[in-house]
């Protein structure tokens, strides 16, 4: 199936005419050479940030490699990996795939993941990539899981198994976009839960969960409570985009 869906890719990179996912103006790659140049200097996979929560640190904070918050109160999850911050040049073409149905959108923003996101870190061995789940309803009105097609179409190690249905959503009525975070971390409580067909597979494995935006984390944290307490190992987090704080958005390069 893998060899049939690459070479479905490479096919299509080759007749079919593409636009920059950023900025749109047309061209054969994913992101036009400005807009590439742009994500190489400012993306955050160039910035010293926090193994857990995936912030960037202060300076203060670079010899224990966490941030304050990490430090203060551990969250379950054992790292973060994120591609650029919410409010860099690849918001747009997030917003066209989760708001306006754009599924080729997806497809672009898994090349520029593979593009960017260094080789050793996505070369964990880990056991299971989970896409956070929408619930039922909520997958009914959109008529799609924005992470999980991105998730299917990234690059991935060879032993690393996409499972799609594992985690399960209940439904809540109330949009958590611009919540604060500790009413998100209050929404969001008991709302995931594991497929029964899968408890067996998941323990002592290490899982990566991937998501198509970090704001707070408390999703992300949640999750990886209900599935360390399944008796999963260790629980690795890959966003696309993080939502900083605003005195999060200038600290070091790497």
């Amino acid at each position: 199936m893998r060899l049939l869906n690459n070479l479905f890719t490479s096919v299509c990179a080759h007749i079919l005419p593409t636009s920059c996912i950023s900025c749109g103006s047309f061209q054969r790659d994913s992101l036009c050479l400005k807009c590439t140049t742009q994500l190489t200097a400012n993306g955050l996979f160039n910035y010293v940030c926090c193994l857990q929560c995936g912030v960037p640190l202060q300076a203060d904070e670079t010899s224990q490699v966490h941030c304050i918050q990490c430090i203060r109160t551990p969250p379950y999850f054992d790292q973060t990996i994120c591609l650029d911050r919410y409010l860099g040049c690849l918001q747009n073409a997030l917003h066209l795939l989760k708001y306006q149905k754009r599924l080729a959108y997806a497809h672009g923003l898994a090349q520029v993941w593979d593009q960017f996101i260094p080789r050793d870190l996505k070369t964990h061995h880990a056991h299971f990539l989970l896409p956070v789940p929408l619930s039922k309803e909520k997958l009914a009105m959109r008529g799609f899981n924005q992470s999980w097609e991105i998730a299917r179409r990234i690059q991935c190690p060879e032993q690393m198994q996409r499972l799609p249905n594992v985690l399960l959503r209940l439904h809540h009525p109330v949009q958590q976009a611009l919540a604060s975070r500790s009413a998100r971390e209050l929404a969001i409580r008991d709302q995931f839960y594991i497929n029964p067909l899968y408890r067996a597979q998941l323990e002592q494995q290490t899982v990566v969960v991937f998501d198509d935006v970090m704001t707070t984390g408390a999703t992300f944290n949640e999750i990886a409570r209900i599935l360390k307490d399944n008796g999963v190992s260790r629980v690795i987090n890959w966003a696309v985009l993080r939502t900083l704080e605003p005195q999060q958005t200038k600290t070091l390069h790497v």
